[in-house]
């Protein structure tokens, strides 16, 4: 009868197992509500973003892909444990790590709920925005804190956690559809990669540009006069195509740069990745973002931007 009454001993396996699953929930969970923040993002751009940068969902997406099936493969095995072996459902391990799955999940929906609330009465996102994330995480955090809480009470038998895992896997394959559906297939999303990083070539040849007539008061006749190897300093060239950036003097203080683009840019659209050469840099910004005054909105192909240095902005260095 004593031997009946013992709690059974945790052994190393257990312990890992059950931090393991819960470890991959926590993240899956993370890399979910990750996915659709950035969905709703895109489809309802917060109030005061005065530019826009394409999102990536590639992280999230393959991170979805991988832990799915991991949770589901150490979740059966625990409860093949279970079934061989009913005491072990009175395990510590289980007990504590169930516990702080409830803290933390309620912890999560008062935080993120809070947060999304006061985006919302800050006036930074649309109405639609706030209803769809405070949605998601009810949704989500709402699933885990029901599906533990039936846990506990041994209410969950193989059919409902058969239930549950279908209903976790649509709700995963939802928001992965709808990421591609909204943002683009991976080919897209390879395009626009390259259409930004053409924008942040043109940038730094642009700046290259500027910094060549405030030294010589001229307008370099091709790229080639760019280059300097004492300073290190390299022309790009365009990464897709492996071929060089198109240039042209227009006037004594007007130039073009130009290049091939894949998708037409967003309205209001600029490259995520804004480096500036040394020291023309731009002397005013734009709401507080340096280097954002230049519009950089493309349509698919053939693109060529019109540049007009400003000797007042811009001034000749001063000659030692």
């Amino acid at each position: 009868m004593e031997n009946n009454l013992q709690k059974p001993k945790t052994t190393a396996g257990d312990f890992f197992i059950h931090l393991g699953a819960i470890a991959v929930l926590y993240a899956f969970v993370g890399f979910l509500i990750n996915l659709i923040f950035t969905i709703v993002d895109v489809v309802y751009p917060p109030v005061g973003a005065y530019y826009y940068v394409s999102p990536s969902i590639s992280l999230p997406v393959a991170a979805l892909i991988v832990l799915f099936p991991i949770f589901i493969l150490l979740s059966w095995i625990i409860h093949q444990n279970y079934e061989k072996d009913p005491f072990k459902k009175e395990l510590a391990v289980r007990k504590w790590l169930t516990f702080l799955t409830l803290f933390i999940t309620g912890i999560v929906i008062a935080g993120d709920l809070i947060t999304v609330i006061y985006y919302f009465l800050d006036g930074r996102d649309f109405t639609g925005s706030f209803v769809l994330k405070a949605l998601a995480l009810l949704v989500i955090t709402g699933m885990i804190f029901i599906y533990y809480i039936q846990d506990l009470r041994g209410t969950v038998f193989s059919s409902a956690r058969k239930i549950w895992a279908g209903m976790t896997l649509l709700l995963a394959l939802g928001a992965i559809v709808a990421g591609f559906s909204v943002i683009g297939s991976p080919q897209t999303q390879r395009l626009m990669r390259f259409d930004q990083q053409k924008v942040n070539d043109l940038q730094s040849i642009q700046w290259q540009i500027v910094n060549f007539w405030q030294a010589k008061q001229k307008l370099p006749r091709n790229l080639e006069e760019l280059k300097d190897p004492i300073s290190g300093q390299i022309i790009p060239i365009d990464a897709q195509s492996g071929k060089p950036y198109e240039y042209s003097v227009s006037g004594p203080l007007s130039f073009k740069l130009c290049a091939n683009f894949n998708k037409e840019s967003a309205v209001g659209s600029y490259s995520s990745e804004v480096s500036f050469p040394q020291p023309a840099r731009p002397m005013v910004a734009e709401k507080g973002i340096p280097g954002m005054e230049d519009n950089w909105q493309h349509a698919v192909g053939d693109v060529c931007f019109d540049r007009t240095i400003d000797p007042d902005r811009y001034p000749p260095f001063l000659k030692q």
